[in-house]
Parts: C-alpha cells; structure tokens; sequence
C-alpha cells in the first residue's frame, strides 16, 4: 500500500473512465480494462476466469504483474513460472519470477531466474548484475545467521488492511492505514468535483486494492481506543504517514487531492501526485488548515514521506522530481533565515536508481533509510549510516530478520535514538503492512533442527525453504543445507508452526511448542514435501453419499475439510475436484447425479474460504472406470465399490 502512495511511479490514480459491467463471456475483455485503470483486485478475479477458459500467455502474464503490484509474492511466483514457460513469453516474466522468488526467499531459486534472464536479456549492466547476485548470496547468509532481535507484531494498532509509519507523539501513537470502520470513517460529504462525461475515483475504495483510502490514526494511550487523527485535510482521498516537531504542535503528512490546478485529462486516466502538507496546533489544542509545501507539483511529481528534525531545521522526504537518480530519491531542504525551506538538496551519496523511502535522523547522527536499490534481502530493506560533518559514512544493511524478504520501512525512533517501530509487509502479520515494534532483548532457550525429504522418495531435499512461525510473534526463514538440515532457536514458553515448502512441492506443516520445558533442549521437527504431478487423479478417502442424494454428510465433511487444509497450505494451487458413479443405473442419471455431487462438494469447500477460481467440478458418471465393472458386467459390490469415488487433480501449481 505505501508503495502506491510513495514508490515506483510515486503516484495516486484517479481513474475517471466510463464504468462497465463484468460477465463472463467477455472476463478478458473486461479484464484488461480494469488492469489499465488499475483496479487490479478486481482484475485478478477477471484474468482467472479467462485462464480457466482458455489459458493464453496475455492471461497468465498480467495475473503475475497484478499479483506483484499487490504484493502477493506467492500468487506472482506461481503465475510468473507459468508465463516464463509459455512460447513466446519474453525475458520480462523471467525477471518477474526471479524477484518473486526473492520475495518468497526463495534465494538460490532466485539466482539461478536472475542469471537465466541475464543470459537471455542481453545488455544488463554489470552493476545491476552484481546487486542482484550479491543480494541472493548476503540474504543466504543472513537468514542463516539471524540477529537476536524479535520482532513483535503491535496487534492493538494493527489490522487486516494496511497499517504503517507508526511514530510516539505526546505518550501515544499516530500511523497511517487504509482499514475500512465506518465507526471511525468521517461522514460522506457532497463530490467536490464533476466531470463531463467521466466518473470522479469512488470515495470509499481504492481499486488498486479494493481497501479504503489511506487515513491518519491515533491511539492515545495503551487504554484508548483507536481514533482518527483530528485534522482537517480537505480531501477524501489518501492521507499518509507524519512526522512531528519536537514540541508536538507542528507536523508534517502527506496527502492526496483533487484541485483546479490539476490537469485533468477527459475520458483517460489522470494522474494525482502526492503532496506534503503541514499544519500547525493552536493555542487552544485545534489543528490549523493545512499549508501546502513550497515544492508540491500536483501535475509533475510527487513528494512524501516527511521527516522533521529535532531542531525543526531540516525537512527530510522523498521524490521523484526531475534530477533525480532513480524512482524515488532522498532529498532535504534547509530552514531559511526568513523561516521559508530552501531548495530541494538531493542526497547523493545515498540514493540509487531504485527507490529510497522513510528517512530518519536520531540526535547522534545516525540516518535510517529504506532502498530497493542496494545489496539486500528483497523489496525494501532498511539502512544504516553515520554522518560525519556533511557526508554520510558506510552505509550498512540492518540484515535479518528486522530486514525481509518483503518491503521493511516507515520508522521511527525512541528518546534515545533507537528504532522503535518498523513497518513491514513480511509473512505473518496481520495484514498486508502491519507495525512491529523491536525487540533487542529476545532470549533465546531452545535449539530445533530437522532435516527435509521428500515423501516419497526418503530424499533429502537441498535448497528448501523452512519457515518458523512463532504463534503471535514473528516469522523465520532460512533454506534447508545440501543435507537438506535446517535449524532456528526457539523462545522458551512458546508455540510454533514450522513450514517447509519448495518449488514442485506440496507444503508439509507442522505444529511444535516449548511450554512445560524446563531445560534447554534441542528439538527436533523433520518434514517431508510431497512432489506435485499435475492431472494426476488422487483419491479422498471415505467420502460418503446418502442413496440419490449428493448433500454432504457430517463424515465427508471431515474429509473434504482436510482438502481444505491442502488448499490452505498451498494458495496458489487450483484443482479439479471429481466424482465417478459405479456402472449399475442409466449412464446419463449416473453423469448427472455425480456432477451434482461434485459441484455439492465443490460448494463445500468454497464456503470454507477457498476462492471459486481454485476449484472445478466434474461429475465423471461411469465414463472412468477402474475395473470391468462396465454395463451388463456381474461384479461384486467390493469391485462397484472401487468405482464409486471422489478424487482431485491438481491442474496448476
């Protein structure tokens, strides 16, 4: 979410085209508009539909980009693997795949994509080589030898939505968060602006991601509730992240809105930059109208993330102005003698020709920054560096785990000048950024070690990756050595859940827990990962139906619910959920009745939360059967028995 506030295009879309219903005769058709005006939430569930149809590389292709753009790294790995592999697909998707996997830490895998698409893609630059094979080898290294922090996930400011620059202000805190709460949301007023023949962008959701628009919250204190920030912004669009002088009556945010000056372009998409704004608490405690930044250009470029200094001297923030080096650059301007901000300074010897986001000093001159631009572990990861009179000192990445695979920004720091909060969108939150706060004096009391296999063949399996999921806590990966062995420490009093997954491989979880022990131990958890084999019919077992009836039954719920699990586990997997008759009854009583059957079944285990593009029904009859049984043929009823059965195919990975 922040990224679409602040990032590759630095950008909020208003989209202002004619509106259109969705069927499914034409989901690509329809598919493709939505992708074009960003409304990628809705796209995705249009391009799935036309996959299923017909699996064409322009579907499968602009799946992996929406899923990136949402960062579903998982959707997009899968989706990118698929197109890369499609005649006539370009090197793009390879590059696509070798970030996804990145962001999945999958990082041998990664390097390996990475020198694929440089073989195929000539004339990357040496340099943009060595970030991304380096970053693959340091992340390797760094999730193999953790930090002794812990990252806690701060559950009563944190939601399902987008939750991020969390920062202390007067004893609470104040973040950014796209959640919808009509409990909290301000009354709906009147549109403030019409255009001939267009729509103006909906007021409640944002269709890139189908959330609510970015808002300010405060929390006063542990004991309140959850408010939204008192200030009047003037726009219904998003309000981002703040930063406060150290009196706590000035701040500085961000914000998107539609004016005069912006130029609007009829019938086509019409970009809205990103603003910063300040405003200043009077005397009787009310924010003041909001001041627009000397150096906001609503048409041309965006400016965010603002970062005020201790002193009130310094405005430290983002953008992608003309001159820059990359996305999204670093820059700061000065505190006149007059009191106005001097010109834009670019920070050169910080900025990449990535992206650089959530700049921080502390009052000993230590300067935190995020970059995608760098060495390191994937998305954005957060930097350090010492400034030494006017220059800035080796900059140094935070490693793991305060820095993921995933994007790690939005900051802030305590009275002493350490990092308080991060924000991240890494595996195990709450939703898709969620605010930690740091943990520098975890205790660490117990060893786990395992080994991988496959199920099947007893093999161990190199390269795997291993998940270690502390329940409400934090989220360890590392990747299984040439032995296929892994190891974590563990937190005493604790529960866990350990993952192990790899490419072409089910998912095997299991659950483990140090509560009751009370001497250190080594634990040990060995997994075994189940090769996928697409259309290859598996059975489930008991799945029981009443005579000529096809509802389910308590015991096939039992059943189906463990398919459920399969599914869970695996989220980018679609399968074929099938149901076959024995011979005996009329063949086309027999197709119908096991079509109702599967598509009972299918019912079920949709209304379990698995999404309705996942999952197919096929009612077989008596077209497939297992033995002689067929029309006419005396068998047993053991051998009709064989027949009657409930099987799924996994159609993609």
């Amino acid at each position: 979410m922040k990224k679409i506030l602040i990032g590759t295009c630095l950008s909020a879309y208003c989209l202002f085209a004619f509106s259109f219903s969705a069927n499914a005769q034409y989901a690509l058709k329809d598919a493709d508009k939505q992708y074009e005006l960003f409304n990628y939430s809705k796209a995705i569930d249009l391009y799935e539909q036309a996959y299923k149809k017909k699996q064409t590389l322009h579907a499968a292709e602009r799946l992996a980009n929406a899923y990136a753009l949402v960062y579903n790294y998982k959707q997009a790995e899968s989706w990118y693997a698929i197109a890369a592999k499609m005649p006539g697909s370009s090197p793009e998707n390879i590059l696509g795949y070798a970030k996804a996997l990145q962001g999945n830490s999958k990082y041998s895998e990664a390097k390996a994509q990475y020198l694929n698409y440089i073989d195929k893609k000539k004339g990357v630059s040496e340099k943009q080589q060595a970030v991304w094979l380096a970053s693959c080898d340091s992340a390797l290294k760094w999730i193999r030898n953790p930090k002794k922090i812990e990252l806690i996930n701060q559950q009563a400011l944190n939601s399902i939505q987008s939750d991020w620059g969390a920062v202390n202000y007067q004893g609470g805190v104040v973040f950014t968060s796209d959640r919808s709460n009509s409990k909290l949301n301000t009354p709906e007023g009147k549109p403030f602006l019409r255009f001939d023949g267009s729509k103006e962008p909906d007021k409640k959701v944002y269709g890139w991601t189908g959330n609510g628009y970015l808002k300010l919250y405060i929390k006063p204190s542990a004991n309140d509730s959850l408010q939204l920030f008192p200030i009047k912004t003037g726009t219904r669009y998003h309000v981002g992240s703040a930063s406060f002088t150290a009196d706590g009556k000035t701040m500085y945010f961000t914000l998107t809105r539609i004016t005069d000056e912006l130029e609007r372009l009829k019938k086509q998409p019409t970009t809205v930059n990103v603003e910063i704004f300040s405003s200043t608490k009077g005397a009787d405690g009310v924010w003041g109208e909001p001041v627009s930044f000397a150096y906001n250009n609503v048409n041309s470029y965006s400016v965010g993330d603002p970062f005020i200094t201790t002193d009130g001297d310094s405005l430290y923030f983002v953008s992608n102005m003309p001159g820059g080096q990359g996305g999204t650059d670093i820059y700061v301007c000065l505190k006149t003698d007059a009191g106005a901000w001097g010109k834009p300074i670019n920070l050169k010897e910080v900025n990449t020709e990535g992206n650089e986001r959530s700049p921080v000093f502390d009052e000993k001159d230590n300067f935190y920054f995020s970059s995608d631009g760098r060495v390191g572990m994937g998305g954005l990861d957060v930097y350090q560096a010492l400034r030494e009179k006017v220059n800035i000192g080796q900059i140094e990445n935070m490693g793991y785990p305060f820095n993921s695979p995933q994007d790690d920004f939005g900051f802030s720091l305590n009275e002493k000048g350490g990092i308080v909060y991060l924000s991240s969108n890494r595996e195990g939150g709450l939703g898709s950024d969620d605010i930690y706060a740091i943990d520098q004096k975890m205790i660490l009391a117990f060893k786990l070690e395992g080994r991988v296999f496959d199920k099947n063949s007893n093999q161990p399996i190199a390269g795997a990756l291993v998940t270690l999921a502390k329940v409400n806590g934090a989220v360890l990966k590392t990747e299984t050595d040439e032995n296929g062995g892994y190891r974590f420490n563990l937190a005493k009093e604790s529960e866990y859940n350990v993952t192990g997954e790899k490419t072409n491989y089910r998912t095997d979880v299991e659950n483990l827990a140090t509560i009751g022990l009370t001497t250190s131990s080594v634990l040990t958890q060995n997994l075994y990962l189940e090769a996928v084999v697409i259309n290859k019919a598996i059975k489930l077992e008991n799945i029981y139906y009443d005579f000529d009836k096809w509802n389910i039954r308590p015991d096939a719920a039992v059943e189906l619910d463990k398919l459920v699990k399969i599914m869970t586990d695996n989220p980018t997997i679609w399968i074929e959920l099938g149901s076959h008759t024995d011979s005996r009854g009329k063949d086309a009583y027999n197709l119908s009745l096991s079509q109702k059957r599967a598509e009972s079944a299918v019912a079920y285990i949709i209304s379990r939360g698995i999404d309705k593009n996942r999952i197919t029904a096929q009612g077989y009859g008596e077209t497939q059967l297992l033995n002689k049984c067929s029309n006419g043929v005396e068998c047993s009823e053991e051998a009709h028995q064989l027949n009657r059965r409930t099987e799924f195919k996994i159609v993609k990975q």
